[in-house]
């Protein structure tokens, strides 16, 4: 035999032997990564953006970054998709759309396309569930075409009725196709459950609802938002005063800002029970087990962090390593206790799996969510989920840039500007006792509700098996202009099961 050939021998050998025979005890196992120096978290001390209060109420935000010669800014208007007519969902979206396409009296929104183009700069506007905005970005040496242009767009628009049918267009593609995605079926209805259907948190577009919107009302939109406590961050390669300067001679002649009126919207949670949508053109089920959370002014928001972590944050949540990798049962899974940042987020935990195994990875990721309420927790768990939790809170905050768009949510929903930082502290100090305490107080498996979306005919034990009492059929038939409410014909839902 060769040497060449022998070494080969040694070599599968070894591997062979390694494969094959038992180790002489896990305490005298190698686990070389147990020896590589993990460094210590370095003290997070972001750097903060200059705050500027005007006397009428608008506050400016500047963030310099010379670091490469842009320059990027903002306007967040208070006011969203939440408090649009009912009867007109859809409205602020639409609004999102063909504010920016439409452009200006001075320039349309395709000429203002070509012109941004030419100079690799950016401007866009978009309407979310609680505000509407316009942002910019542009090399250094254009941040004053650039500027103005965005200013003469937030200050000056000019909708325009094609522009609005193109958006119209474009939102009913949408409402048409909205139930071929299994997943977004089932996170649509699943917070449908927690808020109720026609909750502003909840509620979406109809083809009837879009098609009720106007120029008119576009345009009375924008006049009414303007007005509010705007919120402007500019960020990147410029001269903090002369920036300062800048947005004061737009800004600080402007009216007194307008507060929203106070909210008083009522979340009771969902109705527990099991509810169900069927879906033929799948071979997985989608399972949603949904409930109410928190927001963030709770106090025991960085525990529920925690908490979250080790039921279902990652690859060592207890869901992971139970439903996934000790039982083989889902394709994903977790999720955890939701806190919104001025109303209640939901409580969701997700299981992606076979249509054949929906009962069992259901029963699992139930008895995991009951369980953590009574199954004690480690010093192991407390540990990991901390590490865990630590290391992504800063690297969710390790640019200037992510930390000015922090500061100004704070500033949007009214948070301390140093949150962050006593966020963090609160983090370090989780106890087992708040710990055990959170799990008992927030956990309370009969308030859940659970949404399977699947393929009822591969569903096999059935969901009656789960014993969570009738299945709730909930139908999803998509309504057509002038139909009447309810189950279209020859699409009726399904009569309600009993168990």
């Amino acid at each position: 035999m060769s040497g060449l050939s022998i070494s080969r021998f040694i070599i599968a050998s070894t591997i062979i032997s390694a494969v094959l025979l038992p180790a002489s005890g896990g305490a005298q196992q190698a686990k070389p990564w147990d020896k590589i120096p993990i460094p210590k978290l370095h003290d997070f001390k972001p750097q903060q953006p200059k705050r500027i209060a005007l006397k009428n109420g608008i506050v400016l935000f500047l963030q310099e970054d010379h670091e490469l010669p842009f320059v990027s800014g903002s306007v967040l208007i208070p006011g969203g998709a939440r408090d649009e007519d009912a009867a007109k969902t859809g409205l602020v979206s639409l609004y999102g759309q063909t504010w920016r396409t439409s452009g200006t009296a001075k320039q349309n929104g395709d000429a203002m396309d070509d012109l941004l183009e030419s100079k690799a700069a950016h401007i866009e506007t978009g309407g979310d569930v609680d505000s509407t905005a316009v942002s910019w970005d542009s090399l250094k040496g254009n941040t004053d075409q650039v500027f103005a242009l965005a200013m003469d767009l937030l200050f000056h628009p000019k909708f325009d009725p094609e522009k609005l049918r193109l958006a119209q267009q474009q939102e009913a593609t949408g409402i048409v196709r909205r139930n071929d995605d299994e997943s977004g079926v089932a996170s649509r209805e699943a917070t449908k459950l927690v808020y109720g259907p026609d909750s502003p948190y909840s509620r979406q577009p109809e083809l009837a609802t879009i098609g009720k919107v106007s120029v008119a009302d576009l345009q009375a939109w924008h006049d009414r938002t303007i007005g509010n406590k705007l919120i402007v961050s500019m960020s990147g390669d410029f001269d903090a005063a002369a920036m300062e300067a800048k947005l004061r001679a737009t800004f600080e002649g402007l009216p007194t800002a307008k507060p929203l009126p106070a909210r008083h919207d009522v979340f009771t949670g969902p109705k527990p029970g099991l509810y169900f949508i069927n879906k033929e053109d799948v071979n997985q089920s989608d399972v949603e087990i949904v409930g109410l959370g928190t927001d963030r002014h709770n106090p025991d928001v960085p525990t529920l962090g925690v908490m979250n972590d080790i039921l279902g944050g990652g690859f060592t949540s207890r869901l992971f390593q139970k439903v996934r990798t000790e039982l083989g049962l889902a394709y994903e899974v977790g999720g955890g206790v939701g806190s919104g940042w001025d109303h209640p987020a939901p409580i969701r935990i997700v299981v992606l799996t076979k249509s054949l195994s929906t009962v069992d990875a259901t029963k699992a990721a139930l008895a995991e969510i009951e369980g953590l309420a009574s199954k004690p927790f480690t010093d192991e768990e407390l540990k990991r989920a901390k590490d865990n939790f630590l290391n992504s809170f800063l690297f969710r905050y390790d640019t200037k840039d992510k930390v000015l768009a922090e500061r100004v949510r704070l500033e949007f929903f009214g948070y301390p500007p140093d949150y962050l930082e006593t966020y963090k502290a609160a983090l370090e100090k989780v106890s087992m006792t708040e710990l055990t305490a959170a799990a008992k107080k927030y956990i309370h498996p009969d308030k859940l509700a659970v949404l399977v979306v699947g393929n009822e005919s591969e569903i096999k034990p059935g969901l009656d098996e789960l014993k969570l009492g009738p299945i709730h059929s909930i139908d999803i038939t998509i309504p057509q202009p002038g139909a009447p409410s309810g189950p279209q014909p020859g699409k009726s839902a399904p009569a309600e099961k009993p168990q």
